[in-house]
């Protein structure tokens, strides 16, 4: 029996989760767990996660949802979805889950994630992975995509493996767009790139995502600190080629109307943000490479300062 346990039921971990259990629910050889707390655990208890996007709706029922992991015991995969500034905590917390054989596999945004959780558990396969999908909890028990694209990039900085390919499989006969990507570390720091810049300005601004581009003072501005993340990139040996600036501004504008980053949308609602793994990081990172980073460098302070405000 292999056994696959889903922590962080947002819109990345429920989306994935929610077709991972539907496939599975009544499968002898594949169970999937999810952990998650609150009204969302008691909601998917009572009737199961509903995942809407624009062509389909489906309703998924792990093999058990908790928020205790001693109930369910030692999982052979763990697809980690949580925010980055619950990740530490969060993985203490599934210890019990855990074992010398468990295989990691964190969905979050950020470019050292893999680094961050091989700290906590250095003897383990810590797989590395992004994924690329609008997608939100719009109520407790209740997931929903924007637009019609998702896409899963995963895989190991020491090669291809039976497990790689034999999750790769689980994933796609789950209906779940799922890739082995032989440098997934460059596929991260390009999500990277994207997420930081417009997660950055859109939670600045106060905007949508397209609105960062729709001024000439905004447009400078993501040029700006796209540049400047490009330097932090090739210092940590990362190429995000030639048309990087045209690419993010190509992209911005394309996206969804009014939609914007879950950055923006934690700053918004007086939540706690990833400000420090989304923004701070690329600064923290220039300070090693002795980079000098401007742009980034107001910003961060400013998001700081209105995450205090909003959390005081």
């Amino acid at each position: 029996m292999i056994k696959i346990a889903v922590l962080g039921l947002g819109g990345v971990g429920g989306f994935y989760g929610g077709k991972l259990a539907k496939k599975y629910e009544n499968s002898t050889e594949i169970e999937v767990y999810f952990f998650a707390r609150g009204k969302h655990l008691e909601e998917i208890e009572k009737k199961g996660l509903k995942v809407i996007s624009n062509d389909s709706e489906f309703v998924a029922k792990p093999k058990k949802v908790t928020n205790n992991p001693t109930e369910i015991g030692i999982m052979d995969f763990i697809i980690v979805a949580t925010k980055s500034y619950d990740l530490i905590e969060s993985m203490q917390y599934i210890s019990p889950c855990i074992d010398k054989n468990t295989i990691i596999l964190p969905l979050l945004n950020g470019g050292i994630i893999t680094e961050q959780i091989r700290d906590v558990y250095p003897d383990n396969v810590v797989w590395s992975g992004c994924s690329y999908i609008v997608s939100r909890k719009t109520a407790p028990g209740i997931i929903t995509q924007v637009g019609d694209f998702s896409r899963l990039d995963f895989g190991f900085d020491n090669g291809e493996s039976e497990k790689l390919i034999e999750f790769e499989k689980i994933l796609k006969d789950a209906d779940i767009d799922a890739r082995l990507s032989s440098n997934v570390r460059e596929n991260i720091w390009k999500k990277f790139y994207f997420i930081s810049v417009s997660a950055s300005l859109t939670s600045y601004y106060d905007v949508s995502f397209n609105a960062i581009v729709e001024t000439d003072e905004r447009r400078n501005m993501t040029i700006g600190m796209a540049k400047e993340f490009i330097q932090v990139a090739k210092a940590e040996g990362i190429d995000l080629g030639e048309d990087a600036i045209e690419n993010i501004v190509s992209r911005t504008e394309v996206l969804p109307k009014d939609t914007t980053t879950s950055m923006h949308s934690d700053f918004i609602a007086g939540h706690k943000t990833e400000v420090d793994n989304l923004t701070g990081v690329v600064v923290q990172l220039a300070h090693k490479h002795k980079i000098e980073i401007p742009l980034y460098e107001k910003v961060y302070k400013t998001l700081k300062e209105k995450e205090q405000k909003n959390n005081s």
